[in-house]
């Protein structure tokens, strides 16, 4: 018999409130429903094993409401994709073979739709059955409609995988890849599974890879293959909660401590100023580009940034190093121009959503408006020739905040950390130690990306202010002449200058492809060196930058989410993310004169 006490609700009620606060917010994980006779339902396990796992869940209704779609994943901390009936061929180019089961025209196209637009934000998810192949479907890869009639077995005959069982028991294995992620969550290389389910990834996509098969060779583990939250298999794990088995809660706790991380992340890029102080989108500019769309063209646009958390860029004109002649010179003048011109162009035809900035001030303000803020650069010297004068004019017309002196080959400035063929290692030039002083008086930021170690030691002799390396990393890690030696870490730091690691494949790392993971160990190290008020963040996006995990704009938001597993706090966060950065930006504008 039920306890009397059990009906007391009131007590409940002041039991919440004994104490301040009473009660803790813990990651809101939103499952998606299925569709039945009644409308929107859900299975118990779902939501039991989020409640066990320490987080909220709540139903994510079918839906192909564009607002409420982006409002639903603007409000959860990772999504659970449930299971549920076939999804219909046809939105994957395919006609239906004979043994396509009953589909559920309500759930295909919304959770299409929801798992991208999850995607795009880095929203941790973890898909079962349907939902693991609903996941290779949205993000590139297929599925077979039937395995008894399309699917050949590998080292054995195919399993039943459509099974009569309770649903709570196993009734196979599955071998789980050495080095996976689920192998490390699990901790075992073979797993007891139950298996209901009539279809399969047949291709896991690009963005995933598989990491568990069954002994037939049917996937039944995809995992990110880009160090992303995100996860499906083919079983039903939240069935085996039911019956109080461990075994697979350590699904749902990782994923309600993906979901924490990601919350967490997400109110420090809310709080705090995110800057990008290199990136090359303006060299797309006469492509016809829309940056209020999210255009595949380029790593940046105002969809992206928003995705990401980044509210400022620093767009360059990026001015490649042509013949040092009269001629030479004005064409890469006029280059220059042009490509700046497109800057203002392209913020005028926003409408308001993102504005030109030229000082930290403009930064602040524009962020706590709710919107996004462009600074203007020149990359490349060569933009003023051997005219000095020139630099008053993209100071006074365009508001440049840097200039890179120089790029690949020497220029009338400087010497370049990779000159042309039959070109000297060379240090700054007469003319060029102007250029510097010039810049001190104008209150426009040195950058010596690119510049040779001579160039680089002269330029902090002759430099008034402190000066930056606006997308270099660290040479220690990967011995590439762009990046930078420990010594030179040193130097700047004492200088009072900035660091700004990169996302370039060819900086982190070269001997193959690098990935987010090399981008936080150049940061680490470059920290280590130079001290956590010395270093930022330069992606050269548009400028061939961008790895795995930090492929465009809209995921920017995974550097700070590794960066808070590498324990770094809030206040770490905020000098990263531009504070050193502006720092010394405000130290070079105040000493225009």
């Amino acid at each position: 018999m039920k306890d009397c006490s059990s009906f007391d609700w009131k007590a409940r009620y002041d039991a919440l409130h004994a104490a301040f606060p009473g009660s803790k917010l813990t990651p809101v994980i939103g499952i998606t429903g299925n569709f039945g006779d009644k409308g929107c339902e859900l299975a118990e396990g779902y939501y039991e094993s989020v409640l066990r796992a320490g987080g909220t869940p709540v139903v994510l209704p079918p839906t192909t409401d564009a607002d409420a779609l982006v409002t639903m994943l603007d409000r959860v901390d990772a999504v659970i994709l449930s299971g549920g009936g076939d999804m219909n061929p046809l939105f994957a180019g395919e006609e239906p073979c004979p043994h396509l089961h009953s589909i559920n025209p309500k759930r295909d196209l919304c959770e299409l739709l929801l798992i991208r637009l999850a995607y795009d934000r880095q929203i941790p998810m973890l898909g079962i059955c349907r939902g693991i192949q609903m996941l290779a479907s949205a993000l590139g890869g297929s599925v077979w409609q039937d395995l008894a009639s399309q699917f050949t077995p590998t080292a054995s005959s195919l399993l039943k995988h459509s099974q009569d069982l309770d649903r709570t028991v196993a009734s196979h294995t599955v071998a789980v890849a050495e080095g996976s992620m689920l192998r490390q969550l699990m901790g075992e290389g073979q797993l007891y599974v139950n298996s209901f389910h009539h279809q399969a990834v047949r291709d896991a996509g690009p963005h995933l890879r598989v990491c568990a098969t069954a002994p037939d060779g049917v996937i039944e583990a995809v995992e990110s293959s880009e160090h992303k939250s995100i996860l499906g298999v083919q079983w039903h794990p939240e069935c085996f909660c039911l019956r109080d088995d461990e075994s697979m809660m350590p699904l749902f706790r990782w994923l309600v401590a993906e979901a924490a991380n990601y919350r967490e992340a997400r109110r420090i890029h809310q709080r705090v100023l995110t800057l990008d102080s290199h990136c090359d989108t303006p060299m797309f500019f006469d492509q016809n580009i829309h940056f209020d769309q999210r255009d595949p063209r380029i790593l940046v646009d105002l969809h992206k940034m928003t995705e990401g958390g980044l509210d400022a860029s620093i767009m360059v004109a990026y001015i490649p190093q042509g013949a040092r002649t009269p001629e030479g010179n004005a064409a890469a003048t006029a280059y220059a121009d042009s490509q700046l011109q497109r800057v203002q162009e392209m913020v005028a035809q926003c409408g308001g959503a993102v504005a030109l900035a030229h000082t930290p001030a403009d930064l602040y303000r524009l962020k706590a408006e709710g919107r996004k803020a462009i600074m203007p650069g020149i990359e490349n010297g060569y933009a003023i020739g051997h005219d000095i004068e020139l630099l008053r004019h993209f100071t006074e017309k365009f508001g440049i905040v840097y200039m890179t002196l120089c790029h690949n080959g020497n220029n009338d400035i400087c010497g370049s950390a990779r000159p042309r063929e039959g070109e000297p290692l060379e240090g700054v030039s007469a003319f060029g130690a102007d250029v510097i002083h010039e810049m001190n008086c104008l209150g426009v930021m040195v950058d010596l990306s690119h510049a040779s170690e001579r160039s680089f030691y002269d330029a902090l002799d002759i430099s008034a202010t402190p000066i930056v390396c606006s997308h270099s990393s660290s040479r220690a890690l990967c011995d590439h002449p762009r990046n930078l030696t420990d010594d030179q870490l040193h130097a700047l730091a004492a200088n009072g200058g900035v660091a700004q690691v990169t996302f370039y494949n060819g900086f982190l790392r070269t001997d193959g492809q690098a990935s987010i993971l090399d981008a936080v160990a150049h940061l680490n190290h470059m920290v280590q060196i130079m001290g956590i008020e010395h270093v930022g963040i330069g992606t050269d996006f548009d400028g061939d930058g961008g790895v795995p995990g930090l492929a465009s704009a809209s995921e920017l938001i995974n550097f700070t989410r590794h960066l808070l597993r590498e324990r770094y706090s809030e206040a770490d966060l905020r000098l990263i993310w531009g504070g050193n950065f502006l720092r010394v930006m405000e130290e070079a504008q105040q000493f225009r004169h």
